[in-house]
């Protein structure tokens, strides 16, 4: 039936010109439909680095001011996929970073459109976030979530925005014809719910459709070409990038960063990192109360259960960790589970994606949105949206991440010290805290303005169609049953117009940043995720409702106005950011000197380590390029590289030389695999230097030889972080006070 209205759009549209022209149309159409039936696409898979500043800029997700970069772990990377039925194009993005921004995507868009005019656009490019919390942050320009970083960092910004659209253009270089397929399995002991007491307001029905707080269910497209070469992977499972804690400063996509180098490894061998024909992703969904810290909550002094309902200890702090004995081990651990699940999954048994490609997009502007629900009466009534608000369990943060102060998930009431700083900022009207009840409104942020926007009102929604697979792109952080009520209405809509064994995908952290999206039910708690639903009770409610007219019309073959536009924030950026201002060299050395040699003899499990003279590694981000080498010298005597900064068994370590001689060093540490080459080995660092009258120059340093053998000589194991938590409410009372 879908394939009978597409041709008679076109015959239509077509019979009015002449009839070469209608024939010529007609055919394209035929062939074009033949593909759909055979289920064959142009499909292109794209790569490439948006690692932004890995010094000196605070890291976004934790909301902490303590943690700012000093080195490098895992590099980020974007990662894009293209799909093209003849008829339809639709690009989707993974990004190793915490979120997508409006202002990030529309300059992508920008950038797109210089290139390519309007194939690339706001109704088929989709941009998810992964959601590591160990990357820079600056670039999401509304003040709330740039506040932690000091303000907008262009660095990060244009880094992201360089990186997805090279991405974007090598999927479209490399697109050929090929298959999708899709399959799912079920993957446990690598999530957990860190709200359960709010998963269990909700109806106990509903509850026991499902045997978990969280969905265990991995989802799987594979892209195959047509002579029947691997091309890439999209594999969504719902898990927070929290495994490196708030105590971490390199840079690093966490668990499931490093569960796409896995992946990637496996399928491009001799090729280094980022350099691979197949690209992996492993993307955001339903993640909103989902952590990857498996052996629960305890009180850090004593190893005691935390309160549950608050997620608090007497005189101590409540944090959940695991699986491993550090943060390093368990991202390893969480990583290699995702992994190991989705290499399962790529050698089972799949079912073939077939049929049209379909797009649509809206803007909504969330706090004028209405919908209609049944009240416990049973009566009919309308709820509408609230404007935005963040409420005193937000404060609080969460098991992955405590916050600062006194303030408590499970909050339900106000303070009257707090009100009066937030009302310095903005009071909240009646109708805006009887519109959020129960949720007692910390922060009026939908009322803040100065200096711009804190919060965003006006959000992207998008769905897509592969056939009979929906991807939906959502602006936030679904909660586990709010994604369950998405699929559940999603797949049910796909049904009543005909599809078959439908497959609906939370695309979550797309487009727009909006925070989180509870039930009603989970909201009425206000454990940090309600807190955290900014736009009222009704949130999910109204997202149901909008989706559900985006399906429609896609059925209908129906266009929606695009919706009010999302305000252009790069004009009104601020920053506290300071520059690199030069960099200052050691007496008597270049930058390049190795203040530190590695030793003699090393063995698996050992980490090695050189410690250079550097300049700032914000002076290049060395995208292309990597900041170390670890060299092998091979059978023909010829040094050949055998890891980068982008891989797991590298660091990159920034600190001053020492608290009494002026200048930096970078500290590269390797540590030595278990089936490592024995050979001679070096460390070389490359890096650029800025002088004081401004100009940067490249230089490269290179250690002295040493062995490696096939013994097995492991480190110490490193102590477990300390955890300490400073959260944004700081720097609002300082707001606060200068306005006074």
């Amino acid at each position: 039936m879908q394939f009978l209205l597409i041709f008679n759009e076109k015959f239509n549209r077509d019979n009015n010109n002449n009839n070469a022209a209608f024939f010529l149309s007609f055919y394209l159409f035929l062939s074009n439909l033949f593909l759909l039936i055979n289920g064959e696409y142009d499909i292109g898979v794209g790569i490439a680095d948006v690692t932004g500043p890995i010094t000196d800029i605070n890291f976004m997700g934790y909301g902490k001011f303590e943690q700012v970069g000093k080195g490098l772990h895992l590099r980020q990377w974007a990662r894009s996929y293209i799909i093209d039925d003849g008829n339809q194009i639709l690009v989707f993005v993974n990004v190793d970073v915490g979120m997508i921004g409006d202002g990030l995507r529309l300059q992508v868009l920008k950038s797109l459109k210089e290139i390519y005019g309007d194939a690339y656009n706001s109704q088929n490019v989709i941009i998810s976030g992964t959601h590591t919390h160990s990357a820079p942050g600056g670039f999401l320009m509304h003040f709330l979530f740039d506040l932690p970083c000091k303000g907008f960092s262009r660095e990060t910004f244009d880094a992201l925005v360089d990186g997805i659209v090279k991405s974007i253009s090598m999927a479209h270089l490399n697109k050929k014809k090929g298959n999708i397929f899709i399959s799912k399995g079920h993957l446990y002991d690598t999530n957990m719910n860190r709200s359960p007491t709010a998963y269990l307001e909700n109806p106990e029905w509903e509850r026991a459709l499902y045997q978990n707080d969280t969905d265990t269910e991995m989802i799987q497209l594979k892209f195959i070409s047509n002579d029947n070469v691997p091309m890439g992977v999209i594999n969504w499972f719902p898990v927070h990038p929290t495994s490196m804690n708030n105590t971490n400063t390199l840079v690093s996509s966490d668990n499931v960063g490093y569960a796409s180098i896995k992946f990637e490894k496996m399928m491009n061998p001799n090729h280094l990192l980022g350099n691979g024909p197949f690209v992996a992703s492993f993307a955001s969904t339903n993640l909103g109360d989902v952590s990857p810290n498996i052996r629960g909550p305890k009180c850090q002094k004593t190893g005691s259960p935390c309160n549950i309902m608050r997620s608090t200890c007497e005189e101590d702090v409540c944090i959940a960790s695991g699986p491993g004995k550090d943060m390093f081990e368990s991202t390893a651990i969480i990583a290699d589970r995702l992994f190991q699940k989705a290499r399962e999954l790529w050698g089972g048994s799949s079912e073939k994606v077939s049929g049209p490609v379909k797009i649509i997009h809206q803007y909504v502007d969330m706090p004028k949105a209405e919908a209609e629900i049944k009240n416990a009466e049973g009566k009919t009534v309308k709820v509408k949206g609230c404007p935005p608000a963040m409420g005193y369990s937000f404060a609080a943060g969460t098991v992955d991440g405590p916050g600062a102060f006194s303030f408590k998930q499970g909050t339900l009431s106000t303070n009257p010290t707090w009100n009066i700083v937030r009302n310095i900022l903005a009071s909240p009207t009646e109708n805006d805290i009887l519109c959020q009840a129960p949720k007692p409104i910390l922060l009026a942020t939908g009322r803040m303005k100065y200096p711009f926007d804190w919060q965003p009102s006006i959000v992207s929604t998008q769905l897509a169609l592969i056939g009979n697979v929906a991807l939906i792109a959502v602006p936030g952080e679904f909660t586990t049953m709010s994604g369950r009520r998405m699929k559940k209405q999603i797949t049910k809509r796909m049904m009543e117009n005909g599809l078959v064994n439908p497959w609906p995908i939370i695309a979550g952290l797309s487009n727009t940043y909006s925070d989180y999206i509870t039930t009603f039910e989970e909201y009425q708690v206000q454990r940090y995720e309600g807190a955290s639903t900014i736009f009222g009770p009704h949130t999910l409610t109204l997202y149901l409702n909008q989706y559900d007219k985006l399906l429609n019309a896609l059925f209908q073959n129906k266009r929606m106005d695009s919706g009010p536009e999302p305000q252009d924030l790069l004009s009104q950026k601020f920053s506290f950011i300071t520059p690199v201002v030069y960099d200052f060299p050691k007496i008597g050395y270049t930058f390049g000197a190795v203040l530190e040699q590695p030793v003699n003899v090393s063995g698996p499990g050992t980490t090695v380590r050189a410690k250079f003279l550097a300049g700032n590694p914000r002076n290049n981000l060395m995208h292309g390029k990597t900041y170390c080498t670890i060299e092998r010298l091979n059978s023909e005597n010829k040094w050949m590289v055998v890891a980068t900064d982008a891989d797991w068994e590298t660091k990159i370590k920034w600190s001053p030389i020492n608290h009494f001689t002026p200048g930096n060093s970078i500290t590269v540490e390797w540590t030595v695999p278990d089936d490592v080459t024995p050979g001679i080995y070096r460390i070389r660092h490359f890096g650029h230097s800025k002088h004081f009258l401004g100009r940067i120059f490249p230089y490269s340093g290179t250690s002295d030889k040493f062995q490696v053998t096939n013994l097995h000589h492991p480190s110490p194991p490193l102590p477990f972080p300390p955890h300490t938590h400073t959260h944004i409410i700081i720097i609002i009372i300082l707001i606060a006070v200068r306005k006074t």
